[in-house]
């Protein structure tokens, strides 16, 4: 098992382009494989660029028959290539190096959009939720990331209609002559705003929301089904249909996220793609939104111990370790994630797990087998 560094891997093939005769021999020999690849000028920034035939791609531009509106011969002086086994993996490197190459523009240059959050401002007097697409630091819960904000205002609307949250953005100053809004006098909302309740009652109700986004939705699916259990048994069948239709509205409710939504702070999974490398495939954790160093883990047991897949799984992620970043560089790892997952070109498994020692083995087996299966030969 190889783990590879997020920021120093060393690219896998260099051409020097100075010399006209050698680039052309060294071009024809390249293999017609997955690529990310940078052509450096004399002078100036590299373009960068990923292609999934590199000699194709490279004759193209920089070739004796390249094309007359794409042609740098003569103008690059070095190319540097990065061999990919997957489109998770190329996006990934294309990242890095654009960071790496364009650090005040890179953003834009590989179009990276943040995705949408449900927020719980805890640092509010009177908390609230409130649609965003950017983290912070200090008191906060994220829910997220959501495919778009449509489907984000949508689960956000329908949550609050189970609890008392206020859904005014104004920062409260609670009066008795506040003239409240609509949901207060339907009775989804505690009326702060009016002193109906003190800020301890109203904060409570807002720790409710957060619970139950960071439960998954456990937090009143279990109580909701327990009564409705219990008044079922005592022959209460009115009681009893009553928690059964809030029960239906809780599920109904949770069947509006997006797969990938929960806590960001409980955001972990393996992402298993194919490696370019043979007789392995790719490991990528994601701990808290984060992507950690990728792992090259071989499928067959090169070790000699005769050790099963499962078992050398176990090994692997019981001491893996965690990668810490700033807020920003979070952001950006939840938005690679969210756009590899939600896309159309997903060419992986996403096997999430609430803790490291919860890690669902027989699925990633399953998934290793299917990457292995698929490998870009």
């Amino acid at each position: 098992m190889t783990r590879l560094g997020w920021d120093t891997d060393p690219p896998q093939l260099v051409l020097d382009a100075t010399d006209a005769g050698a680039l052309d021999e060294n071009l024809a020999a390249l293999p017609n494989r997955p690529a990310v690849f940078l052509l450096w000028p004399g002078e100036g920034a590299p373009h960068l660029a990923r292609t999934g035939q590199l000699r194709r791609r490279l004759l193209r531009l920089l070739g004796p028959r390249a094309s007359r509106l794409a042609n740098l011969r003569g103008v690059v002086t070095r190319v540097e290539c990065w061999w990919t086994g997957s489109l998770l993996e190329a996006w990934l490197l294309r990242y890095r190096l654009a960071r790496h190459c364009y650090p005040e523009t890179y953003r834009q240059l590989i179009k990276l959009r943040f995705p949408p959050y449900v927020k719980i401002t805890l640092d509010n007097a009177f908390p609230r939720t409130q649609i965003t697409s950017q983290l912070a630091r200090g008191p906060g819960l994220w829910f997220g990331p959501f495919q778009s904000r449509a489907t984000a205002e949508r689960f956000e609307a329908q949550t609050l209609d189970l609890f008392q949250l206020r859904r005014c953005q104004e920062d409260l100053t609670p009066s008795p002559d506040h003239p409240g809004c609509i949901y207060g006098e339907m009775g989804r909302c505690l009326r702060p705003c009016q002193q109906v309740v003190g800020p301890d009652e109203y904060r409570h109700e807002a720790e409710r929301v957060a619970h139950f986004f960071q439960s998954g939705g456990r937090s009143l699916l279990e109580p909701t089904a327990a009564a409705r259990d219990r008044f079922s048994a005592e022959l209460d069948f009115e009681q009893a249909a009553r928690q059964h239709r809030l029960l239906e509205r809780i599920q109904a409710v949770l069947a509006l996220r997006d797969e990938l939504a929960t806590d960001t702070d409980r955001l972990h999974g393996v992402a298993v793609t194919a490696s370019h490398q043979e007789g392995a495939v790719d490991l990528r954790l994601v701990w808290q939104g984060v992507w950690q160093p990728v792992c090259r883990f071989p499928v067959a047991d090169a070790g000699g111990q005769n050790l099963s897949l499962d078992r050398r799984l176990r090994e692997l992620l019981q001491d893996f370790p965690v990668r810490a970043t700033s807020v920003r560089e979070r952001q950006e790892h939840l938005a690679l994630l969210a756009r590899w997952f939600y896309s159309s070109w997903r060419d992986g498994d996403w096997i999430p797990f609430p803790s490291l020692d919860a890690v669902p083995y027989r699925k990633l087996v399953r998934a290793i087998s299917r990457a292995a299966a698929r490998r870009t030969p």
